[in-house]
């Protein structure tokens, strides 16, 4: 798949997470109820709607070498190992990533959708319906980022949607003080470590905290250095993110194999993970 053809798809899937962010923030406006999934994390009304048009939009307008792009989502992950691992292209959702960050209101809340090949992400879009900034990418594309959706319409081209966004990262520099941005919801005694560890090696370490995945925006932007992750995540988390973060010249690495992030696993829960912007080494 080349870059051309990349230009539906990016369109449709925007368009898809703006869709879905409309229908999120009217529950977020709401006095909405609060379940348990069996993992104990929590489940709003607003996950299953964005699924549902999430679903409902790539289901039926996109199509790889002219057949349907099966959708593995984390509200209908529910698909066997022995048929998804016999997929070629995917489309990897999480059409509400952040659930703890929208049921506490702070606005750190995303949606998440991945175009994958095999076991990598090769386009990646993630919305913030809070702030109405897009982050977006596709396999030799470059990354984006676009901050207001008033651009959006059915009929938009993509040499316009690119014409109205800034290429990511928006700085090349390291950050002086080198930045650290990490989980508002989770933390561990390895992150601390790693913090030690870096103390150590720049005169000035500062940490900001972030929600969901932009955490991974905020290293393709530059904004923050590196994100290092200690902690339980799983595949529809990291994979819209991790192709923003690599368009732009970034990294997401397991630290045990010091390789990419692979996904469509037999199990999803990713490994631990690092994630460095641009030109950035931390070996």
């Amino acid at each position: 798949m080349d870059k051309i053809q990349y230009d539906k798809l990016i369109l449709t899937a925007i368009l898809a997470a703006k869709r879905a962010g409309e229908a999120i923030l009217e529950v977020y406006g709401s006095d909405f109820a609060v379940e348990q999934k069996d993992d104990k994390s929590p489940l709003t009304l607003a996950d299953t709607r964005s699924h549902e048009i999430i679903a409902d939009v790539l289901e039926q307008t996109i199509t790889v070498n002219n057949s349907t792009v099966p959708i593995l989502s984390e509200e209908g992950r529910d698909t066997p190992y022995e048929e998804r691992k016999r997929w070629e292209y995917f489309w990897l959702v999480d059409p509400l990533d952040g659930t703890k960050e929208f049921v506490k209101r702070n606005g750190e809340f995303t949606v998440n959708i991945a175009l994958m090949h095999r076991d990598k992400p090769v386009l990646g879009i993630i919305y913030v319906p809070v702030t109405d900034v897009f982050y977006f990418a596709a396999l030799n594309f470059g990354s984006y980022k676009l901050e207001s959706s008033d651009i959006l319409t059915d009929d938009l081209s993509i040499k316009e949607l690119i014409d109205k966004s800034q290429r990511l990262p928006l700085s090349n520099d390291i950050n002086t003080p080198f930045t650290v941005v990490g989980s508002r919801s989770h933390t561990s005694e390895e992150f601390t470590e790693f913090v030690k560890q870096l103390n150590a090696k720049y005169e000035k370490v500062e940490f900001i905290s972030s929600g969901s995945s932009l955490k991974l925006c905020l290293v393709a932007e530059g904004i923050a250095d590196t994100y290092p992750r200690f902690g339980p995540t799983m595949e529809w988390d990291t994979a819209a993110g991790q192709a923003i973060v690599e368009q732009a010249e970034g990294k997401v690495i397991n630290p045990q194999t010091n390789e990419p992030l692979s996904y469509n696993k037999s199990n999803l829960l990713n490994p631990f993970f690092i994630v460095s912007r641009q030109g950035l080494c931390l070996d």
